[in-house]
């Protein structure tokens, strides 16, 4: 009792609990976690319209909507969730309960739509910009109001039930993100026609996530990677793509896709994205930004608002084509400023994106020169700027959108069911449990005594709880890849453990050393093989388009936490225990 005593108050020993602390809260394991959660929410769908939302990549797993209850009947499991939604029938309401909020779907029909040759006169709610005063401040608002429109009449043939909108998975029971590997979805390697800078790499993947999100996918993970590096760098320019859930055909058709924006007014295309039509983009300070003439405010539901402001240029048969559809575009006059009565709409590869008004100078002018604004709330001024920077540099991308820099090829396309991830978990559980068992084993059968295969032991454990917080508390995305360099970090602090071991329990000289030295001596060897592990690992970081990159990253940082934290408590302990 009093060497227990001892241990838990060394301060070695002080550092290695505290960072288990850290690591179980940055993991938050909850085994028994019920119900399912929320992965995607198709565009347009019952739970779209109800207010529902895809799952951010950025969320954490134990963060996300939880589905635990349809209409008043409990969901524990996907079987139990496919089978409350068995029985849907046309024109049902459904209550959908998560841990966030309550929820009602409209369970519709879905039809095959085709447009008739006749038109009809159609009443939508438009969001308009006022001008309102308060105190005699002068505030900029959205007001809805209904706006008559001409459309083409769809004939629509019924087709059956029309699905809920909902991609789900099992309710997660921990932080760890899990990758392709250990929970199905697609992984897509591309490689550039030519070498990009890092602007255009910047602009390139910034499209790609654009596009992805556009089509309701979530869990993305879109990065650049090289490979076969060099002392000049060097090596062969990818981007990889990671879609969590979907499809290789799903996710292949997106990317072969050339990408396509469209600015329309009415049924009009103006002018497409890319260097025909849009010459320049600004995204520099001097010409984007906060616009200084109107600034911040705030708006009559207290929250504050603010306007950007940034430059585009048009190509000169652009400009004409766009002064050609607005001349005889009738103006309207709204709070003292005028625009023309049809608005400028963003459409992404079909489906639109934003609308901008048009001022009425514009009418019939050949110009190149072209300001967008927009706006952007928040809770406080700081939170309103922030919204609307992004908002800013999401309308940016959009004009970008359709002129990357260049050509993609699909090198690779890797698909894993998640059936096949879920058993790629079971056998890496079985694998981590038989390793740590055996190891322990090998080591009584070494030492005999159980004071020194405990601390092992107890070692070992400490090892995988902090490297799988660590993963956690970053949002790594633990793949078989990481597995491995879990298996190398606790393999090397096994073969660390027993330096230290033989080195404070043998005497290898006639003269008897002190404990200190006995230690200084197996760090010594310790310190070699770490820099030594460090060193082969780096290069790893690149290998192989950085697939390999988890391995590597996960074994420099397990056995930097070895050598610097459990190792030095595993001594602390040994030499309690053993120094008598």
């Amino acid at each position: 009792m009093r060497e227990l005593k001892k241990i838990l108050t060394h301060p070695r020993v002080i550092l290695l609990i505290l960072f288990l602390l850290m690591s179980v809260v940055a993991i938050a394991p909850n085994p028994f976690h019920e119900g399912v959660a929320v992965r995607t929410v198709e565009k347009n769908s019952s739970a779209s319209l109800a207010g529902m939302e895809s799952a951010k990549p950025t969320e954490r797993p134990m963060s996300r909507e939880i589905i635990t209850a349809i209409d008043n009947k409990k969901i524990k499991s996907l079987e139990e969730y496919y089978a409350a939604l068995s029985d849907l029938s046309v024109n049902q309401t459904l209550s959908i309960r998560t841990n966030r909020n309550t929820y009602t779907l409209f369970v519709g029909e879905s039809y095959n739509e085709t447009l008739s040759n006749e038109t009809e006169e159609i009443i939508v709610p438009v969001v308009k910009e006022r001008n309102v005063t308060i105190n005699g401040t002068t505030l900029l608002v959205n007001v809805t109001e209904n706006e008559t429109r001409t459309q083409f009449k769809v004939i629509k043939t019924p087709m059956g039930v029309k699905d809920i909108g909902l991609g789900v998975y099992p309710a997660p029971s921990t932080n760890i993100k899990k990758g392709l590997d250990l929970q199905g979805g697609t992984r897509v390697l591309l490689k550039p026609e030519t070498e990009l800078n890092a602007d255009d790499m910047d602009t390139l993947i910034a499209n790609m996530e654009e596009r992805l999100n556009v089509y309701g996918l979530s869990d993305i993970v879109i990065r650049e990677a090289r490979d076969r590096p060099n002392v000049f760098g060097g090596g062969n320019q990818y981007i990889i793509v990671e879609i969590a859930g979907a499809t290789e055909e799903e996710v292949s058709d997106l990317l072969s896709k050339q990408g396509k924006f469209e600015a329309k007014i009415g049924n009009e295309t103006v002018f497409r994205g890319g260097d025909r039509d849009i010459t320049y983009v600004c995204r520099s300070a001097d010409c984007s930004g906060i616009d200084v003439r109107q600034g911040c405010g705030i708006g009559s539901d207290g929250n504050f608002a603010c306007r950007f402001r940034f430059a585009i240029a048009l190509s000169a048969e652009a400009a004409k084509h766009h002064a050609d559809v607005t001349r005889d575009i009738p103006v309207v006059t709204e709070n003292g400023e005028q625009f023309l009565e049809q608005r400028l709409t963003l459409y992404l590869d079909d489906e639109p994106v934003d609308e901008l008004r048009i001022g009425a100078d514009l009418k019939g002018q050949e110009t190149t020169d072209v300001a967008i604004s927009g706006s952007g709330i928040g809770i406080s001024r700081d939170d309103a700027m922030a919204n609307t920077l992004n908002n800013m540099k999401r309308l940016q991308t959009i004009l970008i959108t359709g002129s990357l820099p260049v050509k993609l090829e699909i090198v690779r396309i890797d698909s894993i069911s998640p059936l096949l991830g879920e058993g790629f978990v079971l056998y890496a559980l079985f694998a981590g449990l038989a390793s740590i068992l055996t190891v322990s084993l090998v080591i009584w059968l070494r030492y005999k005594r159980f004071r020194i295969a405990f601390p092992i032991f107890i070692t070992m454990l400490s090892e995988v709880v902090i490297l799988l917080g660590f993963a956690a508390f970053i949002g790594w995305n633990l793949d078989l890849a990481a597995v491995a360099g879990i298996i190398v970090a606790v393999g090397t602090g096994v073969d660390d453990q027993v330096v230290i071991t033989d080195e404070s329990t043998t005497q290898r000289t006639a003269r008897m050393l002190s404990w200190k030295d006995k230690l200084k001596r197996a760090f010594f060897i310790i310190f070699a093989a770490y820099f030594t592990t460090v060193v082969a690992m780096v290069p790893l970081l690149f290998a192989g388009a950085g697939l390999l990159k988890g391995f590597a990253l996960v074994t420099i940082f397990g056995v930097s936490a070895g050598v610097l934290v459990t190792r030095p408590a595993f001594a602390a302990m040994i030499e309690i225990l053993m120094k008598d």
